[in-house]
């Protein structure tokens, strides 16, 4: 079973989220087929396992960069500030955790016209834990979000774990999501390599898409993001969020 690389360090706002990859991959990470109903309902009834998608439709020229929300409040601010500059919409897979603590955190990214999704609780190594854990989890994420957004999202992305086992999907669809994402696109970003590292390790791997997996809270991180925006539209690739990016029609 999958291992994350580092412990959930904490829900304070000068905490760093860990790693959100595991040590060893459980399968291979194939996407599951999106359904067309993706982007049109946040929750589907309770019952069938969500689908795993790693990448979006090779065709029509769109990325997504994605990132894992938690951290310090400044360097979220300052990423938002950036994409604003950009006009890139991002999504924030948020711990609930971190919504909980910072309740105008949920408002911010929704007001620059980002996207909001689960990514548990307490950032757990969800690979490795029991089935009430892992639904706990799920759902209280869920209900953070939608205490501070208004809305559960459309989205989960297990942490500690980069391809969900069968559980994982099981328990995110009765959640409530049709959908489990993950990323093909993975700088590393958490361990504060410098920022042309993130750099060049995202633009070596960017094609139509791709999801690219990124940290809030790193600072590096947030001095690359202009650079990976400009090397996306030098290859004629469009930043959307995840909504846009799987969303068929």
């Amino acid at each position: 079973m999958a291992v994350s690389r580092r412990a959930f360090l904490g829900a304070s706002a000068a905490a760093v989220l860990g790693a959100c990859t595991s040590s060893r991959r459980a399968a291979p990470p194939v996407p599951g087929p999106v359904d067309d109903r993706v982007g049109t309902s946040s929750t589907t009834a309770a019952g069938a396992p969500a689908a795993f998608v790693a990448h979006g439709p090779a065709g029509g020229g769109k990325v997504a960069f994605t990132f894992h929300g938690s951290g310090d409040l400044g360097l979220l601010h300052d990423l938002l500030a950036a994409a604003g500059r950009l006009s890139v919409p991002v999504t924030v897979f948020a711990v609930g955790a971190w919504l909980d603590q910072h309740p105008e955190v949920a408002g911010a990214i929704l007001a620059g016209g980002h996207e909001l999704a689960n990514h548990t609780y307490t950032h757990p190594a969800l690979g490795q834990a029991a089935a009430p854990v892992v639904a706990d989890e799920i759902r209280r994420c869920r209900d953070a979000l939608t205490r501070h957004a208004g809305s559960p999202g459309a989205w989960f992305r297990p942490s500690g774990v980069e391809v969900p086992s069968a559980l994982i999907l099981a328990e995110a669809g009765r959640a409530g999501y049709r959908t489990v994402v993950g990323y093909d696109v993975d700088p590393l970003d958490y361990e504060d390599p410098p920022a042309p590292t993130i750099v060049e390790r995202v633009t070596a791997k960017l094609h139509p898409g791709a999801v690219v997996s990124l940290h809030t809270g790193h600072a590096n991180t947030v001095a690359a993001f202009e650079p990976m925006v400009a090397a996306a539209r030098h290859r004629s690739l469009t930043p959307v969020r995840i909504g846009d990016l799987l969303r068929r029609g």
